[in-house]
Parts: structure tokens; C-alpha cells; sequence
């Protein structure tokens, strides 16, 4: 919805309760003490409580808003502005427009829906023809490793290792190469090195054991047979034509070093998944259109919080 909408459908407080309200009411709410799964609404209390022990459950309990003493505004206005542009907004930005004081409640709570998305795609798994290769990603230099003498490559103290499987099937109406592949869902994880044994659980956890995987000829990926049915390791003499044989994978890295670059600076290593979490979960959502706020809220409120500030 654009911002129009958003200001008609929630002009205040109540509004955006009563929308929480309603999403908790067809999702279910489970008890915490006993597990009962019936309730009863105390409207003088503005909280559930349990037919069987008489537990009471906030509205923001077992969501992502658990604990956060925010405002419901505040997080509804917060899932329109990360779902409302391509581009998204930095927390920085969200900050501004919520015209708050302090920046850290606004950037954990940010976090916490970057963390909800990742977890909502880790619940689907990459099927059928999939390339798979690794990207290095800029972050801030650790304080402890700032004197050291920086190193180049990939064992560079101010580089990410991140690796990104994405579906990419042939595409019979557009043979040529390099474009011949339609792209289907996305995954980025931050591993901690490229050792066989690393990439081999990632596709384990995130891969279809009867997916294809498309791969280049590195020692990082000689496990893979023992993962998926099919895996096809290609030889790349020309690293310039590697776009060419893996379109889809180096077209994901590109853009997400691009929109990471314009929205966000000095990305802390251990915050840098929550920030790939949003750019795929809008990637794999990219025809939902107007739908993907309403899909983000639903998210939101079956979301376990499993954020952890460091």
C-alpha cells in the first residue's frame, strides 16, 4: 500500500491494535503456562486469557513485538516503509520519519523484522536446478583487528563470507546463453569460512537432497555429491565468463552489494545476515506487490523472537 492508504486504514493507536488484534484471532493463541490454544479476549485488560489456567497474554507476546515497549504505530509503520520501496529505508531513516529520540529501539526493532524475515525463508527449502557459489561482502574491521596489517582476498578482515544458492531453471522461450535461465527463490548465509565441511551442512539445511547444483570447480564444493543427487561442477578457465555460466547467483551478489552500499554503511560482520534477510525475503517476493505488507504483518505476529542484540 503506499502511504496514503497506510494513514487512511491506520490513523492511530487503536487502529493499529485492533489490526493485531485481528491477525492474532485467526492465527491462534497459545498459552505459555499450559499450552491450551483457548481464550478469552478482557477487553478492560486489552489481553487474552486462558480458559484453562487463566494465564493472560499481551498482544505482543509471542511476536515479533514481544517485550517492546514501542507502540503498535510504530511497527505497523515500520513493516509499510521496509515493504513500501525497492529500494527500503535504513534505520537511520525509519528513525526520521518516526520522529524518535533514540536511535537504538528503532534499530533493534528494525533487527527483529530483518530476523523474522529470515526466519519465515528458512521454513522453504531450494528445489531443482540451483547455482550455488560465494560472495565477499564488505563489513566494518573488528576494533581488535583494526591495527593489524590488512589482508587482500578473501582473508580480509573487512570482507564477508556469504553464500548464495538461488533457483535458476532453464528457460525454453529465451535460449541464449547467459540468458537462458529464469530465476526463482534466493538464500544468502554468512558462513565463517569456505572449508568443504561448511558448505556441505548450509546445502544440507537450506537444499533439496534431489535438487541439481550448478557450481564452479572449487575444493569448497567437493562434498556436495555426499548432499543433493546431481551435482555438476563446472571448470571456468576465463573468470570474466563466470556471469555467463552462473547468471542468476552473480546477478543476486551484485544487487545486493549495490542496494547495501546505498542504503547502509558500516555493516558490523555479525549483523550482516539480518541485512541479506531483507533483500532476499524481498526478492522472493518481488510480484507480491501491495500483498507484501499484509504478508509481512502475518509474519510478524506467528514469528518466535530469536533476535539477540551482541
Amino acid at each position: 500500500m503506499n502511504l496514503i492508504n497506510f494513514s487512511e486504514q491506520y490513523p492511530n493507536e487503536q487502529s493499529c491494535k485492533d489490526k493485531i488484534k485481528e491477525l492474532r484471532d485467526k492465527n491462534g493463541v497459545k498459552c505459555a503456562k499450559c499450552g491450551n490454544m483457548k481464550h478469552y479476549w478482557k477487553r478492560d485488560k486489552e489481553m487474552y486469557e486462558c480458559s484453562e489456567c487463566g494465564f493472560r497474554t499481551s498482544l505482543k507476546r509471542g511476536t515479533v513485538m514481544h517485550k517492546s515497549k514501542l507502540p503498535y504505530r510504530y511497527w505497523l509503520l515500520a513493516f509499510h516503509l521496509v515493504t513500501a520501496t525497492k529500494r527500503g529505508f535504513s534505520t537511520k531513516e525509519i528513525q526520521r520519519q518516526l520522529e524518535h529520540k533514540r536511535y537504538q529501539p528503532i534499530w533493534c526493532m528494525v533487527h527483529k523484522i530483518r530476523a523474522c524475515m529470515g526466519s519465515r525463508d528458512d521454513d522453504y527449502t531450494l528445489c531443482g536446478t540451483i547455482e550455488l557459489d560465494e560472495g565477499f561482502f564488505s563489513v566494518e574491521v573488528p576494533q581488535e583487528k583494526k591495527d593489524e596489517p590488512r589482508k587482500r582476498g578473501r582473508g580480509s578482515q573487512s570482507k564477508a563470507t556469504v553464500l548464495v544458492m538461488v533457483e535458476s531453471e532453464p528457460d525454453v522461450d529465451c535460449p541464449d546463453e547467459g540468458k537462458g535461465r529464469k530465476v526463482g527463490y534466493l538464500k544468502m548465509k554468512v558462513i565463517p569460512d569456505l572449508k568443504a565441511e561448511t558448505v556441505t551442512d548450509q546445502v544440507k539445511k537450506h537444499v533439496s537432497t534431489d535438487a541439481c547444483l550448478d557450481t564452479d570447480d572449487s575444493t569448497s564444493y567437493v562434498g556436495l555429491k555426499d548432499a543433493v543427487t546431481n551435482h555438476r561442477p563446472v571448470k571456468v578457465d576465463d573468470k570474466k565468463q563466470t556471469g555467463k555460466v552462473f547468471p542468476w547467483v552473480h546477478i543476486a551478489i551484485s544487487n545486493a552489494k549495490r542496494w547495501l552500499l546505498a542504503n547502509h554503511h558500516d555493516i558490523k560482520r555479525e549483523y550482516l545476515q539480518y541485512y541479506l534477510n531483507e533483500f532476499c525475503y524481498r526478492f522472493n517476493r518481488r510480484y507480491f506487490g501491495e500483498a507484501l505488507f499484509d504478508r509481512l504483518m502475518v509474519c510478524a505476529i506467528s514469528y518466535k523472537n530469536e533476535f539477540r542484540y551482541v
